[in-house]
């Protein structure tokens, strides 16, 4: 537990699950379209790269340019030489290993441009991951299954926020499920995406 009474969590699977769905893209899917408005696959994986670089930031507390800087102030992408192939499992992989010190859970952070409490920061990281994993999944037509854990932890941080969020945040409206709906599906549509999504 952290000192804000928050347990770690192991952003280690769900940054390895990304990392696998990344690599399952072919080079003839970066153009495709993902569930997130305006974004291809390229776009959404340059995001992924450019969160992974700055939740790592924020778990170490470097706080700086990989920190202040809004989402999405650029369009994300990748390069046309594939090294994203090679930089993005290693972002990866450096972002768990930032969130399994303890103090990366404790104090207060910056990432995205906004100050928030560290422990608060590590479940948005786990949400990201969690989230953006599945717009990977559904825009590439790979399995997607993350962890009951990991679900029922960024349902609970989307939840509170799903009938009053401001315009022009990350995420969009939360969409109506029934309460019957699996775990991944109340989670995407808490997300303002809807679970029936394809390309």
């Amino acid at each position: 537990m952290t000192d804000d009474a928050v347990r770690m969590v192991d952003l280690g699977p769900a940054a390895a699950r990304v990392a696998a769905l990344a690599e399952g893209v072919g080079d003839d899917q970066l153009a495709a379209p993902t569930p997130c408005p305006d974004s291809a696959v390229r776009n959404l994986l340059g995001h992924v790269i450019g969160l992974s670089q700055g939740f790592r930031a924020a778990g170490r507390k470097e706080l700086g340019a990989a920190t202040s800087t809004p989402p999405f102030t650029t369009v994300p992408d990748i390069d046309d030489e594939g090294a994203w192939r090679a930089e993005l499992p290693a972002a990866l992989d450096e972002l768990a290993a930032a969130w399994r010190e303890p103090a990366a859970w404790t104090e207060m952070t910056q990432v995205g441009g906004v100050t928030l409490p560290a422990a608060q920061a590590g479940v948005v990281a786990l949400n990201e991951l969690v989230v953006h994993g599945w717009d990977l999944a559904r825009a590439t037509g790979q399995d997607y299954q993350p962890t009951p854990e990991e679900l029922a932890t960024c349902r609970d941080f989307l939840a509170p926020s799903a009938a009053d969020r401001p315009a022009g945040g990350p995420f969009g409206p939360a969409l109506p499920f029934p309460p019957t709906a699996p775990l991944l599906d109340q989670l995407i549509a808490l997300s303002g995406r809807s679970p029936s999504w394809r390309p």
